[in-house]
């Protein structure tokens, strides 16, 4: 039976019941965060909750938290949940008024609800054992405040969905000057003759944490040079590797762009030195 927790109480999941008056359902009003748990020791716990405070303020909802009190639920949803490896879903609604409206209603509390799920081991580094992935281009149709990390998801889920009747594994975007901005679901980096690059983070791209976590990771071996700065298709297409990352995926090597082979058509040796530094950096921030 998994637990959850809701306005406070910790309960099973299935008895886990909102208002379908929730802004949340109405208008997608909210913030979320998804944290990694492996054995109960989170991945990057103090940068996903401050990116959830940071978009609780973009967006105007007050919930007065402290970073102790998340890690209190969590660390108890977690040990009512089995410990193991665990993803913790955080969400923050506006809350339920008594009508709807768009207009920000007054005098109601938020709603905050944590679950968790089950999640895969985490990834090692192996050439041998992980898996290529393959990824389509599309221009980026999203609003143009993906550095919140709203509720309102309903672009990436069908920039998503575009990879997934293409039969790939995820769907890279671009924008009007032919840069990439991010995936659907992922952020993006390339390698080409030795030099790792990902774009700057700014209003078109979410501020990942396993991407700031891998560039944290970067950073202690000097040999590899990092530079963030505009990347076009073009670049992608003619990289040496193409990486994904994301909470579940940690460091995902891309081996096929729109159907072409992305350097060799394998998984690289940059792949291997990033997964190696991130799996080994992974818990200090």
């Amino acid at each position: 039976m998994r637990i959850a927790y809701l306005n406070g109480e910790f309960l099973p999941l299935e008895q886990a019941r909102i208002s379908p008056l929730d802004r949340g359902f109405l208008f997608g009003d909210g913030i979320y965060e998804v944290i990694p748990s492996y054995d109960g020791q989170f991945v990057g716990f103090a940068p996903h909750i401050a990116r959830l405070n940071q978009g609780l303020h973009a967006i105007g909802i007050e919930l007065n938290f402290s970073d102790e009190q998340w890690r209190e639920i969590c660390a108890q949803l977690c040990e009512q949940n089995g410990q193991g490896n665990l993803g913790i879903y955080i969400q923050v609604s506006r809350g339920a008024d008594t009508s709807r409206g768009h207009a920000f209603p007054q005098g109601i509390r938020p709603t905050v609800f944590v679950f968790t799920f089950d999640i895969a081991a985490a990834p090692i580094a192996d050439k041998q054992k992980v898996k290529g992935f393959k990824v389509i281009s599309q221009q980026d149709l999203r609003w143009q405040r993906c550095h919140i990390k709203s509720t309102s998801l309903l672009g990436n889920v069908l920039h998503y969905q575009t990879g997934k009747d293409a039969q790939v594994d995820e769907t890279i975007l671009f924008n009007d000057k032919q840069e990439l901005t991010e995936a659907s679901s992922c952020n993006l980096f390339i390698v080409k003759d030795g030099v790792v690059i990902t774009p700057p983070l700014d209003h078109q791209k979410l501020p990942g944490i396993s991407r700031m976590l891998l560039l944290h990771a970067l950073s202690y071996d000097a040999s590899i040079k990092v530079e963030e700065r505009a990347v076009t298709l073009q670049e992608a297409r003619e990289a040496d590797e193409i990486w994904l990352t994301s909470s579940s995926k940690e460091v995902a090597p891309v081996v096929e762009l729109d159907g072409q082979p992305v350097g060799t058509g394998s998984v690289g040796d940059m792949w291997l030195k990033a997964q190696t530094l991130f799996s080994q950096h992974k818990f200090e921030l």
